[in-house]
C-alpha cells in the first residue's frame, strides 16, 4: 500500500492548484528548478487573468493562490455574482483570487499603502473589464485620516499597523479612511457575500465600530486576527464578539478566523 506522508501530499495539492489555475503554469516550476527567469513574473489564470507577481511577493502569491489561504475555513459556497469586500488588499492578490475562483463577483479592494496600492491598481489595469474597484484607502471604525506604523524600505510591506507602541516599524504614515458602513452607503451595498480581513490591528476597531445593521448584512468573513493592546484586542475577544452578532466561528490557529450566518 502507498502512503503518502502529509509534507509531501500537501505539496502535490500546491502543484494541483497551481496546474488548475495558471494557463503558463510552467514558469513556477522554472524559477522551483533554479532555471532563468525573469521579475516580476507575469502568470495568466486560466480564464484570462494576468497576475504579476515581484519577487518581494512571492511567498504572499503561493499563500494565496496555491494554499488558498482564505478559502480552508469558508462554510458556505460564495454565490454567483458575489459581492466581495477586501480590506487590506496589498498587491491584490486575494482580488485576483476571488475573481478567478468565483462566478462574476463584485469586487471593492481597499489598500492604503502607496507602493502596494501601486501594484494593485497595476492590476487593475492589467485586467479591464473586471468587476475590480480599487480604493487608496484605510478602513477603520471613523473616518478622516488613521496614522500607520510601517518600514518603508519594505516596498510591498504587509504589516503596516495600527498598533504604534508596539511595533517595529520605523516609519509612520497618515492615510485616509473610512467606515465599513460608509463603504455599504457609497456603494448602495445591501449584502456583502464575503469580506475579507488582513489590516495589522484595525480589524478590532472596523468590526467593533460598526452597528449591528452592517454585521447583518455581512454573510461570510474570512480574517486575519492580530494580537492588540487591549483587553478586547484579541482572537478571544473577537470571537465573542462576532457570536454575539449572530455569527458562528471557525478558528484556526495562526490567528485566521471565518464567520458566517447559520
Amino acid at each position: 500500500m502507498l502512503v503518502i506522508k502529509p509534507k509531501r501530499r500537501w505539496s502535490m495539492i500546491r502543484y494541483y492548484r497551481l496546474f488548475r489555475s495558471f494557463k503558463n503554469w510552467q514558469l513556477y516550476l522554472r524559477y522551483k528548478m533554479g532555471l532563468s527567469v525573469s521579475w516580476p513574473l507575469l502568470f495568466e489564470t486560466r480564464n484570462g487573468l494576468l497576475v504579476e507577481v515581484p519577487r518581494r511577493l512571492l511567498h504572499t502569491f503561493k499563500s494565496i493562490f496555491l494554499d488558498e489561504s482564505y478559502m480552508k475555513g469558508l462554510e458556505k459556497n460564495i454565490p454567483p455574482q458575489a459581492t466581495i469586500v477586501d480590506i487590506g488588499a496589498n498587491a491584490g492578490y486575494f482580488t485576483l483570487f476571488a475573481l478567478m475562483k468565483f462566478v462574476r463577483p463584485s469586487l471593492f479592494a481597499y489598500e492604503p499603502i502607496p507602493a502596494s496600492y501601486t501594484q494593485l491598481e497595476r492590476h487593475r489595469r492589467l485586467n479591464p473589464g473586471q468587476s475590480m474597484k480599487c480604493f487608496p484607502m484605510a478602513v477603520s471604525g471613523h473616518g478622516g485620516e488613521i496614522a500607520l506604523s510601517f518600514d518603508a524600505a519594505d516596498p510591498f510591506t504587509t504589516s503596516a499597523t495600527v498598533f504604534s507602541s508596539c511595533a517595529p516599524a520605523p516609519d509612520s504614515l497618515r492615510v485616509p479612511s473610512v467606515t465599513l458602513q460608509k463603504i455599504f452607503e457609497e456603494h448602495c451595498l445591501s449584502r456583502c457575500d464575503l469580506l475579507k480581513i488582513d489590516c495589522e490591528g484595525a480589524e478590532y476597531d472596523i468590526l467593533y465600530s460598526s452597528s449591528s445593521d452592517v454585521l447583518k448584512s455581512i454573510d461570510q468573513m474570512a480574517m486575519e486576527v492580530h494580537p492588540g493592546e487591549g483587553k478586547d484586542q484579541n482572537i478571544g475577544a473577537m470571537k465573542a464578539f462576532l457570536e454575539s452578532q449572530g455569527f458562528r466561528i471557525r478558528q484556526r490557529p495562526v490567528g485566521k478566523l471565518w464567520a458566517w450566518r447559520p
